[in-house]
C-alpha cells in the first residue's frame, strides 16, 4: 500500500471515529426516552384506548403526566394534604407495605425535594483497600460533625451504589462540585474537568495527569 493510500484510509477512519464520537449519545439518548416513553405511555393508553374506542399515541403520557400534576395540585390543598397523609397513616401501619413505602417516599423526598441536596459535597476515600481511591457523596454528618455518612456510586449507574460512615479526617475534599463529580463517575472517568482535582500526600494530581 502507498503511502497516498494510507494517509486516505486513515483520515477516512478517523472521519469515522469522529461521527461515531457525535452519533453514540445522541443516538443512545434517543433511545433511551423512546423506551421511556413508549412505557409510561403503556401505563394508561390501554385504559384510554377502552375509553375513547381508538388508540391516541401518547395519550398514556400524558395522561400520566397530567395525573402527576393533579397529584400535587391536590397535595398542596388543606384538604388533599389531609386526606394524603390519612392515607400515609393507613400504609404506614401496614406490615411489610409500610417498610417499602417509607422507604421509597424518603429516597424520592431526598432526590427531589427543592429545599435541600441529598449531596452535600464530593469527596475522595480510600476505597475497596488502601491505596485505591474512590469518589462518594457526603449527605450527612454525625457525631457532632466527627464522622460522615457517603454515599458510594456505583459506574455508570450512580444511582445504585453503597453506604460508609468515615472520620471526617479520612475523608479527601475534591475541588469540583458535585455536578463535576457525577459526570465523572457516570462517564467512567472519561469526562474530567479542568484544573486541580485533589490533593493526595500533599501533591496535586491535575486532570489528565498521567502519572
Amino acid at each position: 500500500m502507498s503511502s497516498r493510500d494510507h494517509k486516505f484510509w486513515r483520515r477516512l477512519r478517523n472521519r469515522f471515529i469522529a461521527g461515531l464520537v457525535i452519533l453514540t449519545p445522541v443516538v443512545v439518548t434517543a433511545y433511551v426516552f423512546i423506551v421511556l416513553f413508549l412505557k409510561v405511555d403503556s401505563l394508561l393508553g390501554p385504559f384510554i384506548y377502552r375509553l375513547v374506542g381508538w388508540e391516541i399515541p401518547g395519550m398514556g403520557f400524558l395522561a400520566i403526566l397530567f395525573l402527576i400534576f393533579l397529584t400535587g395540585l391536590v397535595a398542596r390543598n388543606y384538604l388533599g394534604g389531609k386526606l394524603i397523609g390519612f392515607g400515609e397513616k393507613i400504609l404506614a401501619k401496614i406490615p411489610l407495605i409500610n417498610r417499602i413505602y417509607v422507604a421509597l417516599q424518603q429516597i424520592s423526598q431526598a432526590f427531589l425535594a427543592q429545599k435541600r441536596a441529598i449531596f452535600k459535597e464530593a469527596v475522595l476515600i480510600e476505597y475497596p483497600r488502601k491505596g485505591l481511591y474512590a469518589i462518594g457523596f457526603v449527605t450527612s454528618e454525625m457525631e457532632d460533625g466527627q464522622m460522615l455518612s457517603i454515599f458510594l456510586p456505583t459506574t455508570p449507574n450512580p444511582t445504585s451504589g453503597y453506604l460508609l460512615f468515615l472520620p471526617r479526617e479520612e475523608a479527601i475534599h475534591l475541588q469540583m462540585t458535585v455536578e463535576d463529580a457525577l459526570k465523572l463517575v457516570m462517564s467512567g472517568g472519561a469526562v474530567a474537568p479542568e484544573g486541580k482535582l485533589w490533593d493526595l500526600k500533599g501533591k496535586q494530581v491535575e486532570s489528565g495527569d498521567k502519572r
